[in-house]
């Protein structure tokens, strides 16, 4: 394969992506961001779901772990009354 050869070859292999990309409405600048205002707001909504998501895992954790540092100071005094 000759160096005029390797360049068609390229040159077709890159119009054949950009048909492609036009084709199935593929772009960089979409890529990560919500074109449609609706979509916008459903993001939004959904990063505040997981916010108080993240909040009550907090609360849920403090919870559990502040169980078990009760129920094994309750276990000590036992121990210590006899």
């Amino acid at each position: 394969m000759n160096q005029f050869e390797m360049v068609v070859l390229i040159v077709a292999i890159v119009m054949f992506a950009s048909v492609m990309r036009a084709k199935y409405g593929y772009s960089r600048r979409r890529r990560g961001v919500a074109a449609d205002p609706a979509e916008q707001v459903e993001a939004m909504r959904l990063k505040d779901e997981v916010k108080q998501l993240k909040e009550r895992i907090h609360v849920l954790e403090r919870i559990a772990t502040d169980k078990e540092d009760t129920l094994s100071r309750q276990i000590e005094e036992l121990r210590d009354r006899k």
